[in-house]
């Protein structure tokens, strides 16, 4: 007589239990799937009030700092002021760079909850 075949079962990898559960918690609205949705709201909320104070602070630090110094307001270039120049040319493309920084930073938050949700 052969032997049955033997197969090993392994109750504690329930991954797929755990994954209903979790999108459940969120759908439902439980305490569970509201503090991950809380979680989630407060890390693009962080993200958007720091790059906003750094963009700001860039902003506001380029007239004070021709109020402050006699030398750059005397400084033209192409018969404009460089601080004009820099307030209208310049910033531009640090206003890119900051909203290519918080859109990838913010699907990373995003990607980051959906592997939460997933584990």
């Amino acid at each position: 007589m052969s032997q049955p075949h033997r197969q090993r079962v392994v109750l504690s990898q329930r991954r797929g239990a755990r994954m209903v559960r979790t999108r459940v918690e969120v759908q439902e609205q439980t305490e569970v799937g509201d503090a991950l949705v809380r979680s989630l709201v407060r890390a693009q909320l962080l993200l958007s009030v720091r790059l906003a104070v750094m963009t700001l602070s860039i902003l506001f630090a380029v007239p004070l700092l021709g109020l402050g110094l006699a030398r750059v307001t005397d400084v033209r270039l192409l018969g404009i002021g460089l601080q004009w120049v820099v307030l209208g040319v310049a910033i531009y493309p640090m206003l890119f760079g900051v909203g290519w920084m918080y859109t990838r930073r913010a699907e990373r938050n995003e990607h980051d909850f959906i592997v939460l949700m997933d584990d």
